[in-house]
């Protein structure tokens, strides 16, 4: 098959698509499976790779494929962050928002289900930052990267 310039226009949406797809499936599996990535997980991710590679490229292992898919996705994502620049609103809604998990010591019970946080995970992080009990704590945030900031209660003077 040649390489003409519709072919290579249908390898880059195809691209954009798989792009997309990848984000919204990467949105949806939760913010502390994305943030506790180990081995096994690269090894899914290098997986799905090599899985969507067909689907981009229709098997064509040609240096051009490579240049236009990986410069599809490249200029895909730059997009999408002038995209989320000027609709900040539209980037909460596809990357998510930070989650308050503990406000003012008292440990939200259905926000801890909702986002699969454990009471071990919720106190690691706590001791992490030095305190022993959620009654401690202002407040605790999982933030859209998986982890769990932590504003501690202005000691008592």
């Amino acid at each position: 098959m040649s390489l003409d310039l519709f072919t290579l226009s249908v390898l880059a949406a195809k691209s954009f698509v798989v792009l997309l797809f990848l984000l919204v499936a990467f949105r949806f599996m939760g913010k502390r499976e994305i943030a506790q990535f180990n081995i096994y997980d690269l090894a899914l991710v290098m997986a799905i790779a090599n899985a969507v590679q067909n689907a981009m490229t229709r098997g064509q292992g040609e240096l051009v494929v490579g240049f236009v898919t990986a410069g599809t996705i490249l200029l895909g994502a730059w997009l999408l962050t002038r995209l989320f620049w000027h609709a900040p609103a539209l980037e909460g809604r596809i990357l998510g928002t930070p989650t308050v998990l503990v406000l003012n010591g008292v440990v939200l019970e259905d926000r801890m289900r909702h986002e699969r946080i454990t009471e071990d995970e919720l106190a690691t992080a706590l001791r992490q930052h030095g305190l022993s009990d959620p009654e401690q704590a202002k407040m605790a945030i999982l933030e859209i990267d998986g982890s769990i900031s932590i504003v501690p209660k202005d000691p008592v003077a």
